[in-house]
């Protein structure tokens, strides 16, 4: 465990501190500045305010020693079902979703995007009850269907897919609705993928693609990466297994090569039926390795192979993805494909949005949606999560004082069993 945070002196003759929060000594992954070394991360008023070799700890009002650890920032998940509180059962807008807070800052994920569980008649229900009380920054793609993921009695309706409807949604809701979503169509018209299109190419958002039922002839795969989807468009769920992803001779379909050259973005999206290992490791070892790592979050596959996002990077991992790949895949990445180039960064000026994680090593199992195991070698654990400049989420205490440090009512000191401050620096702040 790394040692204890410390505190910032106070009292008479005391003068204010540069950052509110410094994590010394750990290893830094950063995509977008190229950085992968050891580095102290200083933050103040919610924003990243310095990373270099060394920073002095008297600049901070505290400071926690991360070494042996990796900072990164806060992991982006572009693929969950957390439209919950509607009551409706089966439904990935009601029962089949799940409240973010619960399930994402524990596993260093400190933004989210809703894949499609909301449409245009209910995007403002979905905002009011989730999506504005939430800690995580949830982020929505808005769904073809008006009526959102309400099983199929609702997502075949070709009737209630109005592309001009959608995109005056997502315009209304710039930054927020970040993508149009289509999934689980049943029938072979190519109809809910060009409305979707059509929709993001109103709002000027990118389409998220879930196939549906597999037509090989009617509607194959290597056609919707190669014709109808935009550069920039995502194809998710790609190592499902169930719309011809490898062919009968065991390579990966050559469309979804031609699809990653003209553009078209390869998201994992685990899900609770959508990652198979007689699918990922041979196009893995083909080099055919995602854009993007996703869990597609939902009460079926966080207890089933999926579990959460730290599960489905370490699954990438053990297939021998670099570990800076492995986060590059789970921060840069995914920001910059819903346009949100702020996120999944530690520029500094960046938002204040960081993930301290621990590789365990030893012997774990990780199994696939069919319930298949892989073994594997190395584990990602969450030491700690901070969102906008706060410290959200602690395994192990290390930004907290002993408490013997404390006095005796310490639990009565404010709101110290908050911030782990002890008086004296609390005072100072």
């Amino acid at each position: 465990m790394a040692p204890a945070a410390q505190e910032g002196g106070g009292g008479a003759g005391s003068t204010a501190r540069k950052y509110d929060l410094l994590l010394r000594g750990g290893h830094v992954i950063d995509a977008k500045n190229h950085v992968s070394a050891i580095r102290d991360v200083a933050i103040a008023q919610g924003r990243i305010a310095a990373v270099s070799e060394r920073l002095n700890p008297a600049d901070a009002l505290k400071t926690v020693d991360v070494t042996g650890l990796y900072v990164t920032p806060g992991l982006v998940d572009i693929h969950v079902h957390v439209y919950a509180s509607t009551g409706e059962a089966q439904s990935y807008a009601g029962d089949n979703s799940v409240f973010p807070d619960g399930f994402t800052l524990r596993a260093g994920v400190t933004t989210v995007a809703d894949a499609g569980s909301s449409g245009a008649r209910n995007f403002e229900d979905f905002k009011k009850h989730i999506i504005d009380r939430s800690k995580t920054r949830v982020l929505a793609f808005l769904n073809i269907v008006g009526a959102g993921m309400r099983g199929p009695a609702f997502e075949n309706k070709l009737d209630d897919m109005n592309p001009t409807v959608a995109a005056d949604v997502a315009k209304a809701h710039p930054g927020l609705i970040i993508g149009i979503k289509t999934a689980h169509y049943a029938g072979p018209e190519w109809t809910p993928v060009e409305d979707a299109v059509k929709a993001g190419t109103l709002a000027n958002i990118p389409v998220m693609v879930d196939f549906g039922t597999n037509y090989p002839k009617q509607r194959p795969l290597a056609q919707l990466v190669t014709e109808k989807l935009r550069p920039g468009d995502i194809y998710t769920h790609c190592y499902s297994g169930l719309r011809n992803e490898l062919g009968a001779d065991g390579k990966v379909n050559p469309g979804m090569w031609a699809g990653r050259k003209r553009g078209v973005i390869f998201d994992v999206g685990h899900g609770g039926g959508s990652f198979v290992w007689r699918i990922a490791v041979p196009a893995t070892e083909q080099k055919f390795w995602p854009d993007s790592i996703s869990t597609d979050l939902h009460i079926g596959s966080m207890n089933g192979g999926m579990k959460d996002m730290l599960n489905v990077m370490s699954k990438f991992l053990v297939l021998g993805l670099p570990l800076d790949e492995v986060i590059a895949k789970s921060t840069w990445n995914p920001a910059r494909e819903i346009h949100h180039d702020e996120l999944g960064n530690l520029s500094v000026g960046s938002i204040a949005d960081v993930a301290v994680l621990r590789v365990l090593h030893g012997k774990f199992g990780y199994t696939d949606t069919y319930g298949a195991r892989l073994d594997g070698a190395s584990k990602l654990e969450c030491e700690m999560t901070v969102k906008d400049g706060k410290v959200v989420y602690d395994l192990n205490g290390i930004s907290r004082p002993e408490w013997k440090t404390l006095p005796k009512d310490y639990t009565l000191v404010g709101d110290a069993r908050w911030d782990g401050l002890t008086p004296a620096a609390r005072k100072e702040k």
